[in-house]
């Protein structure tokens, strides 16, 4: 079995959706690998991971609508170290995810028609985000 390892940066400005299909997909044609699976891993908690659709705009900013409808920001929350939306941030990745799995076939990820792999910053001001992006087969 092969594997093969490499860190992307991606820079998010303030809270939106990050596609990163493309960047994963250049990813997994450089490793090489024709059959197996990519395993994805976001180091931080207050961003995540989340498959969805990318063909419609308006599914994300319905989702993004939802969560700050149940994961509301304000003086709610004890943990307010780094500002009122840092605990709603860890709340919405725990809710989410940080990691994410997607097999590999013929040198392409398997993705259904309508799904695109997003970062989803869940904080106010400009991050870069680690995603540790891992592919054996």
């Amino acid at each position: 079995m092969t594997h093969y390892q490499k860190l992307l940066r991606v820079p998010t400005n303030g809270k939106s959706f990050h596609n990163i299909t493309a960047k994963i997909e250049a990813i997994v044609a450089e490793s090489g690998i024709e059959t197996g699976l990519c395993s994805l891993f976001l180091r931080h908690t207050s961003a995540s991971l989340v498959i969805q659709e990318n063909a419609d705009p308006d599914v994300l900013v319905d989702l993004a609508n939802f969560m700050a409808k149940i994961v509301p920001e304000g003086n709610h929350y004890i943990h307010d170290a780094e500002g009122p939306d840092d605990m709603p941030g860890h709340i919405r990745t725990v809710l989410t995810h940080t990691s994410e799995q997607i097999p590999i076939n013929r040198g392409h990820l398997v993705l259904g028609t309508w799904q695109g792999i997003y970062v989803w910053e869940h904080r106010q001001h400009n991050n870069i985000r680690e995603l540790v992006v891992h592919i054996s087969g």
